[in-house]
């Protein structure tokens, strides 16, 4: 699905490294402390985009995430030469960002509440449609699959990658609450562990489990829609 691999990566394995920094985070930090341009302008690169995503979710307008970026690069380079290594490079980043969202939301007085973020101000909806389910009073099979999912698993590899498909899970994944969607883009686009997306967006585990669930169930659904209606196509 959403880079396979990341999604089945095994988290518990990569535990015990999550909060130290990686040797190229070492030798990026070594750059930086060297006031090096090239290393610093590939790090904003890299980090730039997801860093405006998540500074948009504390405050009012792109204008002022954009300032909070540009004030946490500033808070990088100024304390670069204190870091420790206790945690990779990108989680110490994106703390500072996410310190500097926050207190600007604040200071605003138009940050937004966390359960609007999360989908759970009401307008959440259920990761499959509830029509798919037997009533709660059948006989038989109360709360149980009235139909089963379609079955995309045994589908060709160059079907589940095709563009289209591609574009049926980026779709996906921008219809989803702010903080949803982040934390899908960290963990299964990007390949972030659970430990390292707690730790830069400040969620607690059941916060970042919960988000990552109900986000992978709505991208699944709308997936399974896709290759449902693709397959019917190809055997019309």
């Amino acid at each position: 699905m959403i880079h396979r691999r990341a999604v089945e990566r095994d988290d518990a394995a990569r535990a015990s490294h999550d909060h130290l920094a990686s040797e190229r985070d070492l030798e990026v930090v070594a750059l930086l402390r060297d006031r090096d341009e090239a290393a610093f302008m590939e790090l904003v690169e890299r980090l730039g985009p997801s860093m405006l995503r998540v500074a948009r979710m504390y405050v009012s307008t792109t204008a002022v995430a954009e300032e909070c970026v540009q004030e946490a690069w500033l808070g990088v380079l100024q304390g670069i030469d204190r870091f420790e290594g206790r945690s990779s490079l990108r989680t110490w980043i994106f703390r500072i960002l996410v310190n500097i969202a926050k207190t600007r939301g604040q200071r605003e007085g138009r940050s937004v509440p966390f359960a609007t973020l999360a989908g759970d101000d009401g307008s959440d909806q259920p990761a499959w449609d509830p029509a798919r389910f037997r009533g709660a009073d059948d006989p038989d099979w109360p709360g149980h699959w009235s139909s089963l999912p379609f079955d995309w698993r045994g589908m060709p590899e160059e079907r589940l990658t095709a563009n289209e498909t591609l574009r049926v899970i980026g779709e996906a994944i921008a219809a989803l609450p702010p903080m949803q969607a982040e934390v899908i883009r960290l963990r299964d686009v990007l390949g972030w562990s659970s430990e390292e997306v707690r730790n830069a967006l400040d969620l607690s585990e059941t916060n970042q489990r919960v988000l990552l669930h109900r986000a992978r169930g709505k991208v699944r659904r709308a997936l399974n829609e896709h290759l449902l209606a693709t397959e019917s196509e190809a055997q019309a």
